[in-house]
């Protein structure tokens, strides 16, 4: 039986947002319908861009579509995905999931009981480098993790920890598969009210420390992740898709050349629109989407836990 491609639309086409609309576009199983900003002039800019109609409010599109990216600020998450949510549109939410631990409880509460789709933006699930050598790690005893940009036009809204942190936390919880038993945390404000600079140590029952690094105040843009576990070293560089292996029996006698890393370079996927294909597939076979709003939560809590730190 043929299925009917999803009506989709954008809320919100800002930086992040029209690159969420250029993706519907491309995509077989779906139809863009729409793209909505209460910024006219970016709502004409995307519309006109891709063709299709654009509108201020969110509400001018409740009865022409199926499914949403929303891609608003943060503190916005909540109301606008509550709304398309109460009328059974599935959506895609841009992380970090919500401004707060109740709202995002709260939307995983609806959408369940009206049996919605909703997923969280955790762009790095789809990475070609995170894909390709997850399932080699097994049982990590320490993992570093270094996420460092130049200062940015957008995303202020929230401070490091949400804007960039939260990518290794879920990264972290998704390998490990649990909930850290202690967190310690630093960080401070340089360029901002929020903190722009933070560091934090997470402790698993497991035995595994993770420690994670993010800041919005480099000269310099750095997305790697370092994994350490018996028989096992592997060096994940998320932006440049370099990885770096060494794979030992620690069982054998190993000498000097014994520990050279074997360096792979992998081509860079388009991770949104694997990311948006993966929402509507959840859609159409009515599963459980990869990134859930449960693991958006989980790493929602663990982000407050290091905020509290400070």
């Amino acid at each position: 039986m043929v299925r009917r491609p999803l009506r989709t639309a954008v809320i919100g086409v800002g930086y992040l947002g029209r690159f969420h609309a250029q993706k519907y576009s491309l995509l077989k199983d779906c139809e863009l319908v729409a793209v909505v900003d209460q910024n006219l002039q970016k709502a004409r800019a995307v519309g006109e861009e891709l063709s299709v109609p654009f509108y201020t409010e969110s509400e001018d599109v409740f009865e022409k579509v199926d499914a949403v990216s929303v891609v608003v600020p943060t503190v916005d998450h909540f109301r606008i995905a509550k709304s398309f949510i109460e009328k059974g549109i599935h959506v895609l939410v841009e992380k970090p999931f919500t401004a707060t631990l109740e709202e995002a409880e709260s939307l995983i509460e609806i959408s369940k009981r009206l049996q919605v789709c909703l997923q969280v933006g955790h762009l790095e699930r789809f990475n070609s480098v995170f894909k390709n050598f997850q399932d080699l790690i097994g049982q990590p005893q320490y993992i570093e993790s270094t996420r460092i940009s130049k200062f940015p036009e957008r995303g202020t809204d929230v401070d490091v920890i949400l804007d960039l942190m939260i990518h290794d936390i879920d990264l972290v919880l998704t390998i490990l598969g649990e909930i850290p038993s202690e967190i310690e945390g630093v960080g401070t404000s340089i360029l901002t009210d929020k903190v722009d600079l933070a560091n934090a140590r997470l402790r698993f029952s497991g035995g595994c420390v993770a420690n994670l690094t993010a800041s919005r105040v480099s000269d310099k843009a750095e997305r790697k992740m370092r994994i350490f576990q018996p028989g096992l070293y592997l060096s994940l560089d998320y932006g440049t898709g370099q990885v770096r292996k060494l794979q030992i029996d620690p069982s054998e006698s190993l000498d000097r050349n014994d520990l050279n890393p074997i360096q792979y370079q992998l081509e860079k996927n388009d991770a949104l629109l694997e990311e948006i294909q993966s929402f509507l597939n959840s859609i159409f076979q009515k599963s459980l989407p990869l990134v859930s709003a449960e693991a958006g939560l989980h790493a929602m809590k663990v982000a407050w836990q290091i905020k509290e730190q400070f």
